[in-house]
C-alpha cells in the first residue's frame, strides 16, 4: 500500500489533490481511497489530507501516520515537524519551494538519516503564470507522478477532463505537465 499525505493551506486544493490521484490510481486498475482533516475550516488555516492507494481493497480510514510520501503544498510548512512526522525510511518529501533539493536536505538532517527522496518544484510561480492565484494542487500532483511514479501522468490527465470545464481543464494540465517537466528530485 502507498499512503500519500498532504500539507497545505485552505485555498491551496490538497483536498482537491488527494482526491484527484485517488481517481487516476482507480483509473489505472488500483484501489485509493481519499479524505482530508480539518482544524478550522476556512481559506488559508492548515489543511491535511490523505491518499492510500493499493492493489487490494482498502478499509482503513484513519488518518496516516506514517505516510510513504509527504507532499507540501505551503512553502513555509517544509521544516514544521508535524509535517514531516512519520514519514518512513526511504519515502518522497515532495514540497513546492524554490530551493534545491539539497538545500532541503542540508535544511532537515532526519531526511539524510532516513533515505528519503527530496524533490522540489516552484509549483507557486508556476500557478501564477496560470490562475495568477497560488492554487498550487494540480502542479503539486504532476511533481507526484513525476517523482514516484505511482500512478501514469495520462490517468492523471483523464481524471482532470472529467472533473473540470474544458478551459480550466486545459489550464490544469498544462499545470501538472509543467511541474513534471520542471520537478528538480535527489535521491539519497
Amino acid at each position: 500500500m502507498f499512503e500519500i499525505r498532504w500539507h497545505g493551506r485552505g485555498g491551496m486544493g490538497a483536498v482537491t489533490a488527494a482526491d484527484i490521484t485517488a481517481s487516476a490510481a482507480i483509473k489505472a486498475g488500483f484501489y485509493a481511497l481519499a479524505f482530508p482533516e480539518f482544524g478550522a475550516e476556512r481559506r488559508g488555516a492548515p489543511v491535511t489530507a490523505y491518499t492510500r492507494i493499493d492493489r487490494e481493497i482498502i478499509y482503513d480510514r484513519t488518518p496516516i501516520t506514517n505516510p510513504d510520501i509527504v507532499v507540501v503544498l505551503d512553502p513555509f510548512m517544509i521544516s514544521s515537524p508535524k509535517v514531516l512526522a512519520g514519514l518512513k525510511e526511504g519515502g518522497y518529501l515532495i514540497a513546492n519551494t524554490t530551493k534545491e533539493p539539497s538545500e532541503i536536505l542540508d535544511q532537515i538532517e532526519d531526511l539524510r538519516r532516513l533515505r528519503i527522496t527530496v524533490a522540489t518544484v516552484d509549483a507557486t510561480s508556476i500557478a501564477m503564470s496560470v490562475f495568477k492565484l497560488p492554487i498550487v494542487n494540480t502542479a503539486m500532483i504532476g511533481a507526484l507522478v513525476a517523482a514516484t511514479n505511482i500512478i501514469p501522468l495520462n490517468n492523471v490527465v483523464e481524471v482532470v477532463k472529467e472533473r473540470f470545464p474544458e478551459r480550466l481543464a486545459e489550464a490544469n494540465i498544462h499545470l501538472i505537465n509543467e511541474s513534471h517537466k520542471l520537478l528538480k528530485v535527489m535521491r539519497p
